[in-house]
């Protein structure tokens, strides 16, 4: 079983790890660095999934003023679970909550970052985005 909390400095390590999963070599102390900033603005919602302690997986968002729009957008910006704990419900359960986190903010259109390189993230996002935001890619 998993638990969804806010991410926080002390996660940094952790995050670092994932962030190389996604091909992006990150150091500790870099994470930590971009974390210090992203945590002290409330615009960001960094998310962490964690089993028996462990931070296994990772949603980043981002709710912001639109030019089309009088009412605010969001954009996932990241998310990923480490290789070993993919196929559990981790990465629902984090767009499940980037998704409730989303709406206290009365966030109603979300657009997402994502590389169509590799082919089993994106038929996940495909997958998710349907089946727990109730829109399509």
């Amino acid at each position: 079983m998993f638990i969804i909390r806010d991410a926080k400095l002390t996660d940094a390590s952790a995050l670092a790890a994932l962030v190389c999963e996604l091909g992006y070599k990150t150091t500790p102390a870099e994470m930590r660095r971009r974390l210090k900033s992203i945590l002290d603005d409330v615009n960001y919602r960094t998310l962490v999934a964690e089993v028996d302690g462990k931070v296994c997986g990772m949603i980043g968002t981002l709710a912001y003023a639109s030019y089309e729009h009088n009412d605010p957008s969001g954009r996932i910006l990241a998310l990923v679970t480490l290789a070993n704990a993919r196929r559990r419900g981790i990465g629902r359960a984090l767009i499940a909550s980037a998704e409730k986190a989303f709406a206290q903010k009365a966030v109603t259109r979300v657009s997402l970052d994502t590389r169509l390189t590799r082919k089993t993230r994106t038929s996940f996002m495909n997958r998710s985005v349907t089946n727990e935001m109730g829109g399509d890619l």
